[in-house]
């Protein structure tokens, strides 16, 4: 009895014929069934593992996959120069370097007691800083509980432990620089760094830091870190025209302030980050 022919094709067959796609196989390298073109799928689902669907993020905040390059230098600028120019301040103070005879002459050009300058040397006072930070750390608070924020107490008690931060790190600086007055107030010492600079810096910065993420519009935003810009500048500069401070005692502080406001910055994104996953 003769053999019928088995069609070409057919499972089983072992003729001399090229290469057979078996049923519900897929080649590691022929695109998906659907024309995807996806080299490692042979449909067009999405990937199941959560690291086929992440995305790195394009402002490159810590924790991105993969790293970006650029953020350990924004890190050092942002917080060891400041870092760095207030330990050389520091220096410079406590030796008496000659730093301070640069100081000496920016003061002698600039101090010129009047009105205005003690205004603006008052915005640095506690009872007028610190309401304001108090009123912008009511607001967050109110905000984040109307949302339903996870942790919706964690930014303004964030920004209220960096205003307590502020005595506890100037008060020491002061009795162990103890750096005496400019000649327009009275001989004393502990001058070093600015006090009212800090609290200024701390409690109008943030305030800022708090409010931005409520504002909507760019213009708002932009309005408000002006705003702050211009209130830090004012309060430094009535602090040296009327000659409460040092030039080195301001910029000191400010440094000082960076610092803190940075590190409070990165606090604030990471918690925003965490609860968006």
């Amino acid at each position: 009895m003769r053999d019928t022919p088995r069609p070409e094709g057919t499972l089983g067959d072992f003729g001399p014929r090229p290469p057979q796609l078996r049923p519900g196989r897929a080649l590691a390298h022929t695109p998906g069934a659907s024309g995807s073109g996806s080299p490692h799928r042979s449909d067009s689902r999405p990937p199941q593992t959560p690291r086929g669907v992440r995305r790195s993020d394009p402002d490159g905040r810590p924790g991105t996959t993969p790293p970006v390059p650029g953020r350990p230098t924004s890190l050092f600028l942002l917080l060891g120069l400041p870092a760095l120019l207030f330990a050389l301040i520091t220096w410079q103070v406590v030796s008496v370097g000659a730093l301070l005879d640069a100081d000496a002459a920016v003061s002698r050009a600039l101090v010129h007691p009047d009105r205005l300058s003690e205004l603006l040397a008052d915005l640095g006072n506690v009872p007028v800083a610190v309401p304001v930070l108090a009123l912008a750390l009511g607001y967050a608070t109110w905000r984040h509980r109307r949302t339903g924020t996870h942790h919706w107490w964690l930014p303004a008690a964030a920004a209220a432990l960096l205003m307590a931060l502020v005595p506890a790190l100037v008060v020491p600086l002061k009795l162990l620089t103890d750096r005496p007055g400019t000649p327009v107030v009275p001989p004393a010492t502990g001058y070093y760094p600015s006090g009212h600079t800090a609290t200024a810096a701390i409690a109008y910065g943030a305030a800022t830091l708090l409010l931005l993420p409520w504002l909507t519009s760019a213009f708002a935003r932009r309005a408000l870190l002006v705003t702050c810009a211009v209130l830090n500048l004012g309060v430094g500069f009535g602090l040296v025209r009327r000659g409460y401070h040092w030039p080195l005692d301001v910029v000191a502080s400010w440094c000082l302030g960076t610092v803190l406001l940075v590190s409070l910055w990165l606090f604030l994104s990471r918690n925003t980050a965490a609860r968006t996953r």
